[in-house]
């Protein structure tokens, strides 16, 4: 005869199957919870328009927004709708306080440079010059001059020039200018003007032996969540190693970087 399961058997065979549905259906709510506060983010302000996009019913989607608004992640607009609470401002401002930009961006620098064999480094805009805060060598046997710390004038570098980009016209003359009367050696304002056109247009920049004979580099800038220019990653070579080819392939590398780099800061593009 068959022995009968105690109620506390019963219950532990039950367990772990119950355990593992109930943990499955807080996974499914948390992830609900977090497409919906990145529905509000990109615009979506109603729990009826939000229950349709996240194909929800409208009492999960007001039952989920109404548990986000108890906790400050969303905040309640005066046509039934919602936008991002006071909590994740909170949150933005922690995150953004721990971001070191050297820690984000060195596993990426070097990858670049074992990818490229050459010098690469990371500038940032201090004083009206790019100034390098990390460097990561190359492994050809020629020796690129900087270390964290120096700076360059921005006009006649590659990565000075990425981090002008957004910058208006009327600042980059006057830039160049300046360059110019401090003793830059002499180059062509309306051609140089051309090249920052095609630079801002591109998203990259080269730089083309301006300020250091026979070295020639390629960059692009890294954005913060707000869109803004912060640093810019560049790949630097003698021009043996640096025909125009070879550059415009770089161009598609460096930038990617930069963008990887400026995905971990918290930018996104298509916000």
């Amino acid at each position: 005869m068959t022995k009968a399961r105690t109620p506390r058997a019963a219950s532990a065979a039950k367990g772990p199957p119950a355990e593992a549905a109930e943990s499955r259906k807080g996974n499914q709510t948390m992830m609900r919870g977090l497409d919906l506060i990145e529905a509000v983010a990109n615009g979506m302000a109603g729990y009826v328009e939000l229950s349709e996009k996240l194909g929800l019913t409208r009492s999960t989607a007001h039952r989920l927004a109404s548990g986000l608004v108890e906790r400050g992640y969303l905040a309640p607009t005066p046509r039934h709708g919602y936008r991002l609470g006071p909590k994740l401002l909170e949150l933005g401002f922690v995150a953004h306080s721990q971001t070191d930009l050297v820690q984000v961006a060195r596993p990426h620098l070097e990858r670049l440079s074992m990818a490229t064999e050459d010098t690469v480094r990371l500038g940032v805009l201090q004083n009206e010059h790019v100034v390098y805060i990390d460097v990561v060598p190359g492994s050809r046997r020629i020796t690129i001059a900087n270390r964290p710390g120096d700076s360059q004038p921005l006009t006649s570098t590659s990565a000075g020039k990425a981090l002008m980009l957004d910058d208006p016209e009327s600042s980059w003359q006057a830039r160049l200018a300046a360059d110019l009367a401090a003793g830059r050696p002499g180059v062509d304002p309306a051609l140089w003007q051309e090249r920052m056109r095609g630079f801002a247009a591109a998203g990259y920049t080269y730089g083309l032996a301006e300020n250091e004979d026979d070295v020639r580099g390629v960059a692009a800038p890294v954005r913060d969540a707000s869109g803004r220019i912060v640093a810019a990653v560049s790949v630097s070579s003698v021009t043996h190693y640096m025909s125009e080819e070879r550059m415009a392939q770089l161009s598609i590398s460096v930038r990617a970087t930069a963008e990887t780099i400026s995905r971990e800061l918290g930018n996104t593009p298509a916000r």
